[in-house]
């Protein structure tokens, strides 16, 4: 009835089958994953947009004038005098120490490792390590 070579090609034909099966498996599931990502993105996205407004409407000017007059006597806030302004130029350079060439600190981060905190002022702090 059967011979064998038609038992083999039955086989192939049926391991092939499911192979191809389970690659449209994984390829359908590697989708519904993209698909997962791409809509987590537009939440994000809705989300930013959402805040974006929400800042928008928190620093609208005249809402900042009526908080700083209700709160007037708290923040003690005065106007910035036009002399207050300068330019870069008008800003003095700052003077450098033979110690800071050698020791090489210069233009650098706020550095007070060497330093004793003084009485009524806390270190300085900069990033999450305390030092």
């Amino acid at each position: 009835m059967f011979r064998t070579s038609d038992i083999v090609l039955i086989a192939v034909m049926v391991s092939a089958a499911a192979l191809t099966y389970k690659t449209k498996r994984e390829a359908e599931d590697q989708l519904a994953a993209v698909q997962k990502i791409h809509a987590e993105i537009r939440y994000e996205e809705d989300t930013i947009d959402l805040l974006k407004a929400d800042w928008s409407l928190l620093t609208q000017p005249s809402r900042l004038q009526k908080l700083t007059e209700l709160y007037k006597s708290q923040l003690e806030l005065q106007p910035v005098g036009a002399r207050q302004i300068v330019g870069l130029g008008d800003l003095p350079a700052k003077q450098l120490d033979i110690q800071d060439i050698l020791s090489e600190r210069q233009g650098g981060m706020a550095d007070n490792s060497d330093k004793a905190p003084s009485s009524d002022r806390d270190p300085v702090v900069t990033g999450g390590i305390a030092q």
